[in-house]
């Protein structure tokens, strides 16, 4: 396989020891102790289920592999690699185009990828990973638990991408858990993802100077500080149920523009879980001052929090976007 064409990224590519990934992007748990991203209660929410269209091709996807394969890429659901978040790790040694897989196999991590993604979401991947790193082919794969018996996941990591597939296994969870995206272009007006910050710009715009200046902060937390508050959490920003219901409007409108690369099945249950802690009334957003590009007052770093909802997104200098949606935590 040729080498990826690789874009230099300094916060991406600074080395990090293993204790140092688990205290930042690493040190993010998806259940267990207090504190942790989200802790998995009964279901009660509508999402992905084991026979959805990506799930029924994460269990062709696990069949298919050999025992030698499956040593390498396979884990125990409780495995502590399948709770971390970075916008750029490997999950697994091997990367999907190497000759480690087969063609078919290939194309299966494909239609994985398609299923779990809107059409305009795929072909957004498709570009983001060809730009940032050569393509789908210098990304990893693992899978965590055994697919149609019990708890289980198909997760995909990479540069600025983290993808899951659970069949909603991890209850209360949407996407799987947290996932990140992000794409490497500094130019805003080639970023694939800038679209999302014009659409946050609009709900800005919208705010009186009093609420512009509640929404606008000075320096912004760190981009993977993304664990699950609850209702007794504090956060930035303006809060969504100040506004009027013309503003409320746009903030609707700007959750369906960020969801909108997604599959309908993890949407609705992201929607759900959203109801389920009080409705976009329960969510703040706030902009940031810090980075902004091309100093034009369009704030390129902004956050939605809620508190089942946290999307983090860090537009400068390139994008990063960590997001986080699920229940309430409470001690394992």
């Amino acid at each position: 396989m040729t080498q990826p064409t690789h874009r230099p990224c300094s916060d991406c590519d600074a080395p990090r020891s293993r204790r140092d990934f688990l205290r930042t992007a690493g040190g993010i748990a998806l259940a267990g102790a207090a504190g942790s991203l989200l802790v998995p209660r009964a279901g009660l929410f509508a999402a992905p289920s084991p026979t959805s269209a990506a799930e029924t091709a994460v269990g062709r996807f696990y069949t298919s592999l050999s025992a030698e394969q499956r040593a390498a890429i396979c884990f125990p659901f409780s495995a502590p690699d399948r709770q971390k978040i970075n916008a750029n790790w490997h999950i697994t040694k091997p990367v999907i185009g190497d000759d480690f897989y087969s063609a078919e196999q290939r194309a299966t991590i494909t239609e994985i990828v398609k299923g779990i993604t809107s059409e305009d979401g795929y072909e957004r991947l498709v570009k983001q990973m060809e730009y940032d790193d050569g393509g789908l082919n210098f990304y990893s794969v693992a899978v965590f638990g055994e697919p149609g018996n019990g708890q289980s996941e198909f997760e995909l990591t990479g540069r600025h991408l983290t993808l899951r597939a659970d069949g909603n296994t991890v209850d209360q969870a949407a996407f799987g858990g947290p996932i990140v995206y992000g794409h490497g272009e500094e130019d805003p007006a080639e970023n694939l993802y800038h679209y999302q910050t014009k659409a946050t710009d609009e709900v800005f715009r919208a705010l009186s100077a009093a609420q512009a200046q509640q929404a606008l902060i000075e320096k912004a937390p760190q981009e993977s500080a993304v664990a699950i508050q609850g209702a007794t959490g504090t956060f930035p920003g303006i809060a969504v149920s100040e506004l009027t219901s013309d503003q409320r409007e746009l903030v609707s409108n700007t959750l369906k523009t960020l969801l909108a690369p997604y599959r309908q099945e993890d949407i609705d249950e992201v929607m759900a879980i959203l109801k389920a802690s009080g409705g976009v009334e329960s969510l703040h957003m706030a902009f940031y001052k810090q980075e902004d590009l091309k100093q034009d007052n369009v704030w390129d770093i902004w956050r939605i929090e809620g508190p089942s909802f946290v999307w983090h997104f860090r537009g400068a200098p390139h994008v990063h976007a960590y997001i986080n949606i699920g229940g309430a935590t409470r001690p394992a």
